[in-house]
């Protein structure tokens, strides 16, 4: 599939300050008061996956033993609100909160995204515990968790060690 010239930023001539794998266009210094938008993000999207059920270990399980829709519709739904908001965003070529254009990237496959994914799925499915509601889980007490958290740190750290032996 063929990308239109108006489909992605042009980002050769963003200098970036700090130079990074990860493709982030933002220029714009984020100061400790302007990060509170993402905390208090957070805890709205914690309540809202604790009243949701989305959080419970339960939901996970009927999800993946194929005995409910419930957690597909959820998941589905913000599959959809996410293809909308690109889309609205590319349309209408709506900026940052700082002014910043929005450049998305190209994005070619990669087989180790692949394994990757299994292997996340895999752990999701033993533990009921992804990173989103991970932290949900463990705010409402649900201290076992911990462990899951824990497990997915190291695993981030063993990734980093063996990057450069990896597929990418």
């Amino acid at each position: 599939m063929e990308k239109t010239k108006d489909e992605f930023v042009d980002t050769s001539a963003i200098v970036h300050p700090i130079e990074c794998e990860a493709p982030n266009d933002q220029l714009a210094k984020e100061t400790l008061i302007s990060n509170l938008k993402y905390l208090i993000t957070g805890i709205v999207f914690g309540i809202v996956f604790v009243k949701a059920e989305i959080i419970s270990w339960y939901r996970i399980q009927e999800m993946f033993r194929l005995h409910s829709f419930y957690m597909y519709g959820v998941i589905g739904t913000a599959v959809m609100v996410g293809m909308i908001s690109v889309w609205i965003i590319k349309r209408f070529r709506i900026k940052t909160m700082q002014g910043e254009q929005v450049a998305f990237h190209g994005k070619q496959f990669h087989w180790g995204n692949v394994i990757g994914g299994t292997i996340f799925g895999l752990g999701w499915a033993i533990t009921g515990a992804c990173p989103g509601p991970l932290f949900a889980q463990i705010g409402s007490g649900f201290l076992v968790v911990l462990v899951t958290l824990l497990s997915a740190v190291a695993g981030t750290w063993v990734y980093g060690l063996l990057q450069s032996k990896l597929p990418h």
